[in-house]
């Protein structure tokens, strides 16, 4: 993980839209400094998608956020996806 990097955010967002998205990223976060439960994830993901809607926007948000923490928000809503129940953890 690198420390201190910004999020990949649009200010043009309202203050729900921000507080969605950078609740998805905390959980992103947190699968590879621990793990999350793959259900919270999942539920913050489906928030996420209603603020950004389109597939090319969600993925210049991955990989504006791997660039900056490492982190890729497509592998952890995949691992997620396949676990369904439980932890997931994607860290080292």
């Amino acid at each position: 993980m690198k420390e201190n990097y910004s999020y990949p955010l649009d200010f043009t967002w309202s203050t729900e839209e921000i507080s969605s998205v950078l609740s998805f990223l905390n959980l992103v976060e947190k699968a590879y400094e621990g793990g999350v439960e793959a259900s919270m994830l999942l539920d913050r993901y489906a928030k996420f998608k209603k603020v950004i809607r389109s597939k090319g926007e969600e993925r210049q948000i991955d990989r504006d956020f791997q660039s900056a923490s490492g982190y890729s928000t497509y592998q952890a809503v995949k691992a997620a996806q396949e676990k369904q129940k439980g932890v997931v953890r994607l860290g080292s």
